[in-house]
Parts: C-alpha cells; structure tokens; sequence
C-alpha cells in the first residue's frame, strides 16, 4: 500500500532524531580521534585523516540548528496557553537539569576542573567563566550553558513577538552574532592573545540557534508547502556554498582572520537548515526509512547523556592505559587511536543508555503530571 504523505510538522518526527544521532557520534569522533591528539607524531596520510575528523566539531552546531528548529516550534504551538512559562520551564528542567547536574557532580568527585569553574556551571555560566578569570574547567559545557541561555530568553520574545517581528529578530541575529566575532577577535588581538574560546560566548554562537528558528517559523505562519520548502533547502544550499567559497581569500577555513573566524560556521549553518528541510520532507514521504534509520535515532536518544559523558571516558581510557595493558594497544599510533575510540566509544555509549533508561527517564515521565 502506498504510504500517503504526512505534514511535514507533527507531534512526533522521527527523522529528526536521527539528525541527532548525526550530530552526536560528529561530537564523538572529533573528540575522539582528533581534539587533544598530537598530529606530529603521526606519519602524514594517517596525519591528514585525523584532521579530517576537526569537522566532527560542527555535530555543537547541528545541534544550535535543531535546537532552534525544535524549542521555538514548541514555544509557538504553546504561545497561547496560560501555563505557557510554567509548563515550558518545568518541562525544559526535568530534561536537562537532571543529567546536567550529574555530570557537575561527577566532576566534583574526580577533581576534573576547580570549584570556581564548578559553581559558575552551576549558574550556566560555564561558556563565560574566562570573563570571570576562571579557565573552563570542562569544555563539552560551553554548549549546555548556550542552550540554557537560549531558554531564559527566549520563549519571552516568542510570547510577545509576532511571527514578522520574530523573524526579522532571528535574521538581526544571524547577522549580528558574526559581527560579535569579528569585534570579540580584534578585542582579544588588541589584548596580545586570541583564544577561540570567544566564541563560545553566547552572543557569539547564537546565530546557529536562530537559523533553525528561522526555518520552524516560515514553515508554521507562512504556511510554507513541500515543494516551496525545498527551493528553501536549494536556496540554503547555494548561499552555503558562496559564503564558502567567498570566505577562502579571508580565512574562512583557517580561523587565523578575523573574517574568517566570524564566517567560518556560518556556511554550516545554512546547510544544516537544508539538512533538517530535506530530512521533514523525505521523513514524510514514501521513502521515510532513508531518514527514520534505527541506529541513528538511537544515537539521538541517548544523544544528551552522551554528550556531557563522552570526553571523561575517553581521558578515563587515557589513565587506565597509561598503568595497565590494554589488548590491543601497543601497535602503532592510528592502530592505538582506533582501538581507545572503540573500547572508550562503547563504555560511553554504554553509559548513556543506562543513564536514559535508568535515570533520566524518570524524571522525563514527570512532565505529564507536573505541566
């Protein structure tokens, strides 16, 4: 029987998950094979495979997008009831506070990062905390604390803005955010030392966010259809591409520039905006199953438990190693990066589904009775 197509927004869609999934095992492979690896020592084609995988980093901004997309399309289905804030914080809290705090705690008790930087991740601040005097402790949090920005702010400006007003703040968004980057560079360049972690700051990573409102807003107001959503992902895609390829003479891979740095993921947001476009449209097709695939909504479930979790197994692995023989290390150094990603990988992922299925599970089936 012909599968007759579905609306493109629905209370449950699948293929988003597997964006998810996506975008975490992106997060995983970087962290695995290339943050923190000493490329030196590698022979250069293993060399140039190995920074292959720094694009794995862009899975944080496929998340910004889809964030964006997901929360501000709740904000707007919600907008009207009179539990509005009430019912969106308590739900937003019961997701992420209980694995997020965990992960705080996990740090205490390992002496991961100082009670300083602790106590401002505390208050969200973990993005911030070089503007405090305090180095950030734990990195994968800087994200986390973008999001939680993200939700203090913004379901007052959907709850009082129009669906114009709200696009046109969305667009001064995204084009203001790398005009943040660019200033923020030539301020840390007049102070001798440019460090990329102002870019973590979140007026500097919302553009990302707003992308992926962008596209969740047009598609609920403006009535936008199948066909006219795809020339949107077209038209995502060609201005990715000219951004890219107008960004090369200014830096736009390398980051050393000032424009470069500013541009640099903004090509990859606009074609993750035509990611999640095609993936609506597909997900409601006949051929759903090219992007409702089983392991990558698997991923993207246990996908927030992984992401906090991941990189202290791996630094885990790292000391277990460094005391003890671990088979199969000992081969040579891509054979040794491979075999610490799988037993570290696994342990992880391991980990994130008993702490979905046993921990934050229980706390996601309080949302019903609690808003």
């Amino acid at each position: 029987m012909t599968k007759i197509q579905e609306p493109l927004l629905r209370p449950v869609m699948p293929e988003l998950d597997s964006i998810r999934g996506i975008a975490i095992l992106a997060v995983l492979i970087y962290h695995g094979f290339y943050w923190k690896t000493d490329l030196s020592v590698f022979p250069r084609f293993e060399r140039l495979i190995i920074t292959t995988f720094w694009a794995g980093r862009l899975g944080v901004n496929l998340f910004f997008v889809l964030s964006g997309f997901l929360i501000t399309g709740l904000l707007l289905d919600s907008r009207c009831r009179k539990d509005y804030f009430r019912r969106f914080y308590i739900r937003r809290g019961l997701r992420i506070l209980p694995a997020y705090l965990a992960t705080l705690a996990i740090l205490v008790v390992t002496h991961y990062a100082t009670s300083a930087f602790i106590l401002l991740s505390l208050a969200h601040l973990s993005n911030l905390t070089p503007l405090f005097g305090v180095a950030i402790g734990y990195p994968l949090l800087w994200s986390l604390a973008v999001e939680e920005h993200f939700y203090l702010v913004w379901p007052t400006i959907v709850r009082w803005f129009r669906a114009q007003a709200l696009l046109y703040c969305c667009l001064a968004i995204i084009v203001l955010s790398p005009i943040c980057r660019i200033l923020s560079f030539y301020i840390a360049h007049s102070r001798g030392f440019v460090s990329y972690e102002i870019n973590d700051y979140t007026w500097n990573s919302a553009d990302g966010l707003a992308c992926g409102a962008v596209l969740t807003i047009i598609l609920r107001e403006y009535n936008l259809g199948r066909r006219r959503l795809l020339q949107v992902c077209c038209f995502c895609i060609l201005l990715s591409a000219a951004i890219g390829i107008l960004g090369l003479p200014f830096g736009i891979i390398s980051r050393q520039r000032p424009f470069g740095m500013a541009l640099e993921v903004v090509p990859w947001h606009f074609l993750f905006v035509a990611l999640l476009g095609i993936c609506l449209v597909v997900g409601t097709g006949q051929r759903h199953s090219l992007v409702q695939i089983p392991i990558l909504r698997f991923f993207g479930e246990i996908s927030y438990g992984l992401y906090p979790i991941h990189v202290l197994v791996f630094e885990g692995f790292d000391w277990v190693a460094k005391r003890y023989r671990v088979p199969g290390i000992g081969f040579g150094k891509m054979s040794d990066l491979t075999v610490r990603f799988a037993y570290a990988g696994c342990v992880a992922v391991l980990l994130a589904y008993l702490s979905r299925r046993q921990f934050e599970d229980r706390f996601l089936k309080l949302k019903s009775r609690l808003s």
